[in-house]
């Protein structure tokens, strides 16, 4: 079996666009890929042009490692995101293809399941007023629909540093969401790389009465020591990784145990194989695993079939039920939640267990998308 050639789709919305790779071979099987990029949709569909011509078409789609190391490597400069990215894309889709070729889950073909469910936290959901009202009742709306588990950034437009007043004004919006929620449900604590570790840890201390689950990118990514300032001053587990776009530079991270649990992004880190390296490397130094799921159902498909061979998994991020949850439906047999356990179900179907549908997805053309953490409102996903 021989790759023929790749074709790209983008699904729009306002805040993101999402890309589509297909993957097709001369023996009639077509693989499916995923990845959300931020800003450099074009740039990512460029190289990816590039890529066929020079790495992908003729290649053999059983022969993953191969591929990512010749995309990786074969054009010499370092891989960065968009690199990254559009191996992870091409190499979900040859995981795909091998899956549907030999009649099993990706799952079997890396190693088997160890577990049935997976269980999921919402993400996406406050979309609404800044208020602790107004999250109280989105709150309550999350836990109606059977999560056990969501995240929030509560900070505005936070930046190093975050005054009194609106300190206070954060705090009084985790008091109302854990008023919300109950005990029992997990709050994950989200600052998107916002804060100086000195604001960081204060937050933290404010925060621990609601009793967050973890600690989000605390400090911008760039700066490991900063990150171990704050491990080593807070009580909370403390994640990071989404932005990291490549496994060996999780290293440090591990080797200065700056954090507790690591959250790879399939579509940015290089795919399915890429993470599960990644994933045992953490489990040797006794770390989990949480992705960084902002993408649609493929990413969502790829992400669960890491997660039911991976012994170090604790829980999948999940937007689609709370932000563009119409686009779902440019995926048939896309993964979701039971409202009566809070987990998705782990796919048995050959593959991915999901197709592209390219005439849905074209009801939702490539939009010039703007996501802008730090403008006012931003947690509306509703650019100007």
């Amino acid at each position: 079996m021989r790759i023929t050639g790749i074709s790209t789709h983008v699904v729009g919305t306002p805040w993101r666009n999402l890309t589509y790779v297909l993957v097709h071979t001369d023996e009639g099987l077509t693989g499916v890929g995923e990845t959300r990029m931020l800003g450099r949709t074009d740039a990512l569909l460029g190289y990816l042009r590039e890529a066929e011509a020079n790495h992908i078409r003729g290649s053999d789609p059983f022969a993953v490692e191969d591929l990512v190391r010749r995309m990786k490597h074969g054009d010499y400069g370092r891989a960065g995101e968009i690199v990254m990215s559009g191996i992870a894309c091409v190499e979900m889709a040859c995981w795909d293809i091998k899956g549907k070729a030999l009649g099993v889950p990706v799952w079997q073909l890396l190693g088997g399941r160890v577990t049935d469910r997976v269980m999921a936290y919402a993400n996406g959901w406050y979309t609404t007023e800044r208020t602790p009202e107004a999250y109280h009742k989105a709150a309550q709306d999350v836990v109606a629909r059977g999560y056990r588990a969501l995240k929030i950034d509560p900070f505005g437009t936070g930046h190093f540093e975050l005054d009194h007043q609106q300190t206070l004004h954060s705090v009084s919006l985790i008091e109302a969401v854990r008023d919300a929620i109950g005990p029992d449900t997990e709050l994950m604590l989200e600052m998107h790389g916002r804060f100086s570790p000195a604001t960081a840890v204060r937050l933290a201390r404010e925060l621990a009465p609601f009793r967050p689950a973890w600690l989000e990118e605390p400090v911008p990514p760039e700066n490991l020591k900063a990150l171990k300032k704050v491990v080593d001053k807070v009580e909370l587990p403390v994640a990071t990784g989404e932005r990291i776009h490549d496994r060996i530079e999780f290293r440090e991270l591990f080797e200065t145990q700056a954090a507790d649990i690591i959250q790879p992004d399939l579509g940015h880190i290089g795919g399915i194989l890429e993470a599960r390296k990644l994933a045992a490397t953490a489990e040797t130094h006794y770390v989990l695993v949480a992705p960084h799921n902002v993408g649609g159902s493929v990413l969502t498909a790829a992400s669960l079939q890491l997660a039911s061979c991976t012994p170090n998994f604790k829980i999948l991020e999940h937007f689609n039920d709370f932000a563009d949850a119409e686009i779902t439906k440019v995926v048939r047999g896309a993964p979701y939640v039971d409202p009566e356990t809070g987990c998705f179900a782990v796919s048995h179907a050959p593959g991915l267990g999901v197709e592209f549908d390219p005439d849905a997805a074209a009801e939702f053309p490539q939009q010039q998308a703007r996501f802008d953490l730090w403008a006012e409102g931003w947690e509306q996903r509703r650019p100007r």
